[in-house]
């Protein structure tokens, strides 16, 4: 009995002193939240940051009217020479605003001498085209219709004649700029496009990630993300654009072999040689071909020459990878209602015909 009382007690007294048992594993993570992302998202806003609703401008404040004139000057092709072509012919506001070839086709069937960048967004930028030879989007609204190559105009006279010969732009102008005794003009005209253009914004997954919605992002998105700010891009591409905010010379670390002179071109400086504004890279996926000469295809082309040349780093094919997927989550679109295709005024008696000469 004596014998069976001692190992009873012995039995209890192990007991008391045994760890406690481990507590029970914490469950899944709540869905939508992955491990990680909210230092990831902070990491990215301090360098990236979330899209605006419009690119606003104290010289030229966006109003319906402005728009509403902008959006039909974006698509009329008699501000070309042989009434062909107009902005919507190499900005595409269907297919995410930009040319799906190389370089765009303009009068007479000639080539432009650089890929045409997509108009979403471009009113963020620092300057307009791959050269920043024009100061904003109203500015740049001035050079394609007395280009040779692209709507070949002969003068901004020329222009203003066919708009006074359409008697529905009168109101439209009168409304869009108030109190101006004549408002039919070129500078209107490119305000009005201007207008337009500073409300082409594309918010896309990546904003909303950067709101706090962490499932707006696929796992291997956010992978690509860490990466590409691991890795560097973010020293050009970075801003609410994720690039169009600098010039950059192409080939920064290793040479990268092109005959465009570039910046040099505007500013003759030979600093400037092979220097390019940095495009944003906002809807890249779907605006190939890539580079200022369209020569290259794909994003899974482009990712690895821009580490190699750069940045000086190569890449492992799991971070090309990555980065890929995280460069689509930047696409986005404007509202379909603001970019469709308006009714266009009609000629007047006395509205030049087209000349293809």
């Amino acid at each position: 009995m004596r014998h069976r009382l001692w190992l009873a007690l012995t039995a209890a007294a192990a007991a008391c002193s045994q760890e406690p048992a481990p507590a029970p594993p914490a469950g899944p993570e709540p869905p939508g939240k992955a491990p990680g992302a909210a230092a990831l998202r902070e990491r990215a806003k301090a360098v990236l940051g979330v899209l605006p609703d419009e690119a606003t401008s104290a010289a030229n404040p966006v109003t319906p009217a402005k728009i509403a004139l902008g959006r039909i000057l974006f698509y009329d092709t008699r501000l070309s020479k042989n009434q062909d072509t107009s902005c919507q012919s190499c900005h595409d506001l269907a297919t995410n605003g930009a040319d799906a070839g190389p370089t765009s086709v303009g009068h007479r069937s000639q080539r432009g001498e650089r890929n045409a960048p997509t108009a979403f967004n471009a009113a963020f930028q620092v300057a307009q085209f791959w050269d920043g030879r024009a100061a904003d989007v109203e500015e740049q609204a001035q050079g394609p219709e007395l280009n040779p190559v692209e709507m070949a105009m002969p003068s901004a006279d020329a222009v203003v004649v066919v708009l006074r010969s359409i008697p529905g732009y009168l109101p439209l102008f009168q409304a869009a700029f108030p109190g101006e005794a004549d408002p039919i003009s070129y500078v209107n005209m490119a305000r009005a496009i201007g207008a337009f253009e500073r409300r082409l914004v594309t918010p896309s997954r990546f904003d909303a990630f950067l709101e706090g919605q962490d499932s707006a992002l696929s796992p291997q998105e956010q992978e690509g993300l860490a990466t590409f700010l691991d890795v560097g891009c973010t020293s050009c591409h970075n801003g609410a654009t994720i690039g169009g905010r600098l010039y950059q010379k192409l080939g920064l670390v290793k040479p990268y072999p092109t005959a465009d002179p570039g910046r040099a071109k505007v500013t003759g400086e030979a600093a400037d040689q092979g220097v390019f504004k940095v495009p944003s890279l906002r809807n890249a996926a779907k605006t190939a071909p890539y580079f200022h000469d369209g020569s290259l295809a794909t994003l899974e082309d482009v990712v690895p020459i821009m580490a190699r040349h750069q940045l000086g780093r190569e890449l492992e094919p799991e971070q090309v990878t990555a980065i890929v997927a995280f460069l689509g989550s930047l696409s986005g679109a404007p509202d379909a209602s603001y970019v469709a295709e308006p009714e266009i005024p009609a000629n007047g008696p006395s509205t030049p015909k087209p000349d293809p000469s």
